[in-house]
């Protein structure tokens, strides 16, 4: 055979792949749902929790005064915004309808505070700033009853070059729960329509291969998964302050490792579902916990200890911390490899179930 016959081959096998890439791109693109839910949708969670946990990062901590509350007399307003109450009572009732953050009795030397039921973020950052501001006044007291006295002074210095603002966990996180989305539902929802319509049998009879389909269809998810990850980072950078480094770049080989293990996911979805609404709600019951133990919407330091165990066996736990060092932390690629280690493996594993338990005869 002559290198001219093998050639041949090769040049139809690529043109037939470009163009399946370009078929099955447009397809996705008009698929208006594909796009709400794997775009749109991870896109408005994170706009919506980046508003409301950002709005409170920055605001004074909104305090009921009991009574005559000397030790409020030096309060910064920039810190505290006071409110006088008559009684315990009626404090705690606008302590319980979330009226306020804190409420502050003193009497004698005791100051007691009250911090918020209603939300215990804001109610913990009142009470620890209350708490400051009594230190504060006793540094006082104590140096102007011994002035030559020395006196203990904390300072408190930020780690990580400054506060882990609401953006900096919250874009990451989502962005791995979206391609989670994109890869799961993508894989079992177009397995499902292929098990209906036949699509592989039909396939055979065209000049298309199998594998060259299949090879343009994984690409299209790769590809979705890089113009997600674009769209995100863009819009937590020029939306919400989100400061990429100098590494962020490395989040898409992360991101289209972390796309073939959710799709490998989606696979075995794929095969046990019979029907779109089954295939949907399994990949819900997939997606949606994993995204919850997995630090994706609220750093996994203030969940349950046994939520924190769970999110070991999640690829979403990986795919966030990896995202997160090195977009926001800036670490280099070789911090985050024990992360994708675990992808790797967790994509192979995943990948030789789906095989080894796929029922090619129902395509």
């Amino acid at each position: 055979m002559s290198l001219g016959a093998v050639r041949e081959p090769r040049q139809a096998r690529s043109k037939a792949y470009v163009s399946l890439v370009k078929a099955l791109g447009r397809g996705w693109l008009r698929d208006r749902s594909q796009v709400f839910f794997t775009v749109l949708l991870p896109l408005m969670f994170m706009v919506l929790l980046a508003s409301v946990f950002g709005s409170t990062g920055d605001s004074a901590s909104r305090v009921l005064a009991v009574g005559e509350v000397p030790v409020l007399d030096d309060a910064d307003p920039e810190d505290f915004t006071v409110t006088a109450v008559a009684d315990l009572d009626e404090a705690m009732l606008m302590l319980r309808e979330g009226d306020a953050d804190a409420a502050v009795v003193q009497e004698g030397d005791t100051v007691r505070i009250y911090p918020s039921p209603t939300s215990q973020t804001s109610g913990s950052i009142a009470a620890g700033n209350l708490s400051a501001l009594v230190d504060n006044v006793n540094v006082e007291v104590l140096s102007a009853a011994a002035p030559g006295a020395p006196v203990l002074e904390a300072e408190v210095e930020e780690a990580d070059g400054g506060g882990l603002r609401a953006i900096q966990y919250l874009a990451p996180g989502i962005l791995a729960w979206g391609v989670a989305i994109s890869g799961v539902f993508g894989a079992a929802g177009t397995i499902v329509d292929w098990k209906r319509d036949k699509l592989l049998r039909r396939l055979r009879l065209t000049p298309a291969s199998v594998k060259t389909f299949l090879g343009a269809k994984v690409s299209v998810n790769l590809l979705v998964a890089v113009g997600q990850t674009v769209v995100f980072l863009a819009v937590a950078a020029l939306g919400f302050g989100l400061e990429l480094s100098g590494w962020s770049w490395f989040a898409v080989p992360l991101v289209l490792l972390g796309t073939l293990a959710f799709l490998a996911i989606g696979v075995v979805i794929g095969g046990i579902a019979q029907t779109s609404p089954g295939a949907a709600g399994l990949s819900n019951l997939v997606t949606m916990p994993m995204a919850f133990v997995s630090g994706a919407f609220w750093p996994l330091a203030l969940s349950p200890t046994w939520v924190q165990w769970i999110s070991y066996l999640s690829p979403m736990r990986y795919l966030n911390e990896a995202l997160q060092s090195v977009v926001v932390y800036g670490s280099p690629p070789v911090t985050v490899l024990p992360q994708l280690g675990f992808l790797a493996a967790f994509a192979a594993i995943v990948a030789v179930v789906a095989w080894k338990t796929f029922k090619f005869d129902e395509l």
